[in-house]
């Protein structure tokens, strides 16, 4: 890990040296530490390899590895790093393109050179106040703050995830119950500016409306029975910082009405006073509902629909992206065994063949649950198939009927069907692949080739 220099790091990329290093110059009257280089393959070794505060680059840098490379490789590093863009060719597309991709701001040539000053000013003080520790290492792939997958839709959760994090926009998170939506909730927050303020999640599902109003905006003491003091509500409480509602979706009518006026006016009334209190919160909900058919039943309002739904991400069930079991296996494995000190270092390859066929209904949280439960019961360095809770392990199955037959097998790929066979036959003679290429009656060579193939 490595700290932030006192001074905020500025870094210039221009193929034009002297114009570079005349930027660097100009910046030598305010508090920064300013450095140039002049391609932005040399612009990528330093972000990789420094803490960065401020980056001016060109849009056109000579080669490939333009302006727009650079900004991505640079937030991709470190969210928060302030990146600015310096264009001869302004256009619209250009500037909503960069500005899309999470630029901090930009620049059109000529330069004027007190422009420049405040702008870089502006940005390295906002660089400054979050006190931030960036890491030199690559960091794991595809992994944010505990919001694990490699797989396409993942990633595209992951990258939208990225560009939201530094803004203050609403975000409405939607999928199945267990898939981590919380998870990314607070992966959201702690990659925005007001990470350094509190987080605070409230599930909405089961709350009556007097309930929930007091939890959101709090009350006053006397304001009904069982109020004996003054209590903060969570909109207090996250001032500053961030407010999670989960399941927005079960909340009553009349509150979504109160909920709405509090996101239009900024400013709570605690139950039983007259005092408006003024809030600062950034909001992040999250539902398994389809919100709109929540709508054209009149379950939920419109108006607040599209106030809540700033930016909307969806997070796709595990059973629609098993080629990420592998990893949240590994990572839970890993979690569990550190935190109650069990010998346990992996899984085999015959285990992990079980996990990943198994179409995991509870989601993560099941699959969390159920690699816990395998890692306090074992006593060994790697769990294995004994290990699986029936319920998930498959069981051998008796000989079904034509017709039984006819409607497992409708729709079902010839490879998926192979990978099944594979997956159970392998359980069955406890991960023996000798024993297990006799049965299926293929050579060992062709099975283990066929275990790569289907990640078994």
């Amino acid at each position: 890990m490595s700290l932030r220099q006192e001074k905020p790091t500025v870094l210039v990329v221009d193929d034009e040296r002297e114009h570079a290093d005349s930027i660097v110059e100009s910046l030598g009257r305010l508090p920064v530490r300013a450095m140039a280089v002049y391609t932005g393959e040399d612009a990528l070794e330093i972000i990789d390899s420094q803490c960065i505060d401020v980056i001016i680059t060109d849009l056109k840098l000579g080669t490939q590895t333009n302006g727009l490379v650079v900004l991505d490789r640079a937030l991709q590093r470190d969210p928060n790093t302030k990146v600015i863009l310096v264009t001869a060719y302004a256009t619209i597309d250009t500037c909503k393109q960069a500005m899309r991709r999470g630029a901090y701001d930009y620049l059109v040539k000529p330069i004027q050179i007190d422009q420049l000053r405040a702008l870089v000013a502006q940005a390295a003080q906002e660089a400054s106040r979050l006190a931030r520790v960036c890491q030199k290492d690559e960091r794991p792939q595809f992994v944010f703050e505990g919001v694990i997958g490699a797989s396409p839709a993942m990633e595209r959760v992951i990258e939208i995830a990225r560009r939201v994090a530094p803004t203050s926009i609403s975000v409405l998170i939607e999928g199945p119950s267990g898939s981590g939506k919380e998870i990314l909730a607070r992966a959201i927050h702690n990659n925005s500016l007001r990470r350094q303020r509190p987080f605070q999640p409230v599930n909405c599902a089961g709350l009556t409306e007097t309930l929930l109003e007091s939890e959101l905006f709090g009350h006053v003491k006397g304001a009904f029975t069982g109020a004996i003091a003054d209590r903060k509500g969570l909109f207090e409480l996250a001032n500053g910082g961030t407010l999670f509602l989960d399941e927005i979706g079960d909340m009553p009518l009349a509150m979504q009405a109160k909920l709405l006026r509090v996101l239009e006016d900024g400013v709570v009334v605690p139950v039983g006073s007259t005092r408006p209190v003024m809030v600062d919160v950034r909001l992040i909900s999250a539902t398994n509902h389809d919100f709109q058919k929540l709508i054209s039943e009149n379950k939920f309002r419109e108006d607040l629909y599209f106030r809540i739904k700033g930016v909307n991400i969806v997070l796709p069930a595990l059973r629609e992206r098993p080629e990420d079991i592998p990893l949240l296996v590994e990572h839970f494995v890993r979690q569990a065994a550190e935190e109650i000190g069990s010998p346990v270092k992996g899984i085999t390859q015959a285990a992990m063949g079980i996990l990943t066929s198994y179409h995991w209904p509870g989601n993560i949280r099941q699959l969390r649950h159920t690699i816990r439960t395998m890692v306090v019961l074992c006593d060994r360095p790697m769990l294995d198939i004994q290990d699986i809770p029936p319920e998930i392990s498959p069981r051998p199955q008796l000989a079904a009927g034509p017709a039984q037959t006819t409607a497992e097998l409708a729709g079902v790929s010839l490879e998926e069907l192979e990978r099944q066979a594979i997956a159970q036959t392998l359980a069955k003679t406890g991960g023996n692949r000798e024993k297990a290429a006799k049965i299926l009656g293929i050579g060992e060579r062709t099975l283990y080739r066929k275990i790569k193939e289907y990640k078994l």
